[in-house]
C-alpha cells in the first residue's frame, strides 16, 4: 500500500512540471548584460515572465533582428553600403528601406556620410556609392554585415586586407555587382543592387546566416506632441532636421532645410527612432578622421515623440554598440528603422517642442 502512495505522489509531481513546462513557467533565454566594473559583456539566465503595463511589448519571437513586426528574410545576413552625402547625389536611392543609417563625420567640423543597413529589404537600387572610411568598418562589424563600398581611405582599404570582414568593394568589381550612370559624374555615379549584391556575396562564399540578435523593441502609443523637432549639428548644407509627426509616430528626416527624399519611390525618408551619439573625432590626415567608437559616451535617444538620455557603449571593435538609459539598462526602441547620428562632442542637438 505504501509502494502505491509513493508511486501516485510521483506521478501527480510529474503531471504537475509537465504542465508548468507547457506553460512556459520554465521557458528560460539568454540576455546580455554589461559589466561595468570590467568592461566586459556576460551571459545570464532569465526566465521568461509576461509583465503588464501600459506599454504591450513584443515578444522576441515577433520582432525581427531589424525591428521590424515581420521579416521573411530576418536570418538572412545584412549588407551594410556605403553612401555619399554630397549634394549633387540627392535624392538617395534605397534609403528609405534600410533598417539601420549611421551617419558620421569624415571631416571634422565638415562633410558627413552614411552607411546604411539592409536586412528586411535590400533596394532593386543602391546609390550613390561612396567610398570606405576605417570608422563605418566596425560599425558593420557590430551588426554582422557584409560590408559594401566603392574604394576607401587607405586607412579603411590596410584594414579590410586583413579580413576584418567580408566586404564587396567596386574596385575589384566582383562578378559585376557594380555599375555606373550615365546621369551623374563620376565618382557621384556608383551603384549597386539588391540581386547583384546577393549573387556576389553566394558565389565568393561568404556566411549567409545572420548573427546579428538586434535591438530590443516595443510597440508604442503615440506621444501628445503636435509638432517637434530635433536638429543635429553638423555644419552648414549637412545639417540635419528630423520633424515629429504623431499621426505616424515617426520623424521626417530634412537635410540641408530640404526634405530628404529616396529616389526610388519619391517619398520623404522617415525613422521610427533617432540616437544622436556624442564621440570623440579629430582629423587624423589630410581629408581623413578618426571617430572614437569604442568605450562609452554620452547618447540621446528619440522615439514616441520624447527624448530619454543615456549612453552607449561599445567593448571592442568587433562587439554590439549598445545604447543604455542613465540607469544601464538597455533602450528599447519603437518597432521600426533607427538612424543613429553620431557628433562630435564640441557640436550639440537642439530639440524644440
Amino acid at each position: 500500500m505504501k509502494n502505491i502512495k509513493i508511486i501516485i505522489g510521483v506521478i501527480i509531481i510529474l503531471a504537475v512540471f509537465a504542465y508548468l513546462g507547457n506553460s512556459g513557467f520554465f521557458n528560460r533565454q539568454n540576455y546580455e548584460i554589461i559589466n561595468e566594473s570590467k568592461g566586459v559583456i556576460i551571459s545570464a539566465p532569465e526566465t521568461s515572465v509576461v509583465v503588464k503595463n501600459d506599454v504591450d511589448e513584443l515578444s522576441d519571437e515577433a520582432v525581427t533582428p531589424y525591428g521590424q513586426e515581420s521579416c521573411q528574410n530576418s536570418t538572412r545576413r545584412s549588407i551594410a553600403v556605403m553612401l555619399a552625402i554630397d549634394a549633387i547625389t540627392r535624392p538617395l536611392s534605397g534609403i528609405s528601406e534600410a533598417d539601420i543609417v549611421f551617419e558620421m563625420p569624415v571631416i571634422t567640423d565638415s562633410i558627413t556620410r552614411l552607411m546604411a543597413v539592409f536586412g528586411c529589404i535590400i533596394p532593386t537600387e543602391i546609390g550613390s556609392i561612396r567610398s570606405a572610411r576605417h570608422d563605418f568598418i566596425d560599425l558593420a562589424k557590430s551588426v554582422d554585415a557584409i560590408f559594401v563600398h566603392w574604394g576607401g581611405s587607405h586607412f579603411a582599404l590596410d584594414k579590410l586586407k586583413t579580413g576584418a570582414i567580408d566586404d564587396l568593394d567596386a574596385l575589384a568589381n566582383p562578378y559585376g555587382v557594380f555599375y555606373r550612370k550615365n546621369n551623374l559624374p563620376a565618382p557621384h555615379n556608383g551603384f549597386t543592387n539588391g540581386e547583384k549584391i546577393l549573387a556576389a556575396a553566394a558565389k565568393l562564399g561568404f556566411r549567409m546566416e545572420n548573427n546579428f540578435k538586434g535591438y530590443s523593441r516595443e510597440n508604442l502609443q503615440p506621444a501628445n506632441y503636435d509638432l517637434q523637432t530635433i536638429i543635429i549639428g553638423y555644419p552648414g548644407e549637412f545639417r540635419v532636421e528630423y520633424k515629429y509627426d504623431a499621426a505616424t509616430n515617426s520623424y521626417l528626416r530634412w537635410r540641408g532645410g530640404k526634405k530628404e527624399i529616396d529616389r526610388n519611390n519619391k517619398k520623404q525618408v522617415t525613422a521610427k527612432n533617432v540616437v544622436v551619439l556624442y564621440a570623440q573625432s579629430k582629423q587624423i590626415e589630410g581629408e581623413y578622421n578618426d571617430v572614437v567608437l569604442e568605450g562609452k559616451g554620452k547618447a540621446e535617444f528619440y522615439r514616441n515623440g520624447e527624448k530619454i538620455e543615456g549612453v552607449w557603449q561599445k567593448n571592442a571593435s568587433s562587439a554590439k554598440l549598445y545604447f543604455l538609459d542613465n540607469f544601464g539598462t538597455e533602450i528599447k526602441f519603437a518597432t521600426g528603422n533607427i538612424w543613429v547620428e553620431i557628433i562630435q562632442t564640441n557640436q550639440k542637438t537642439e530639440w524644440l517642442k
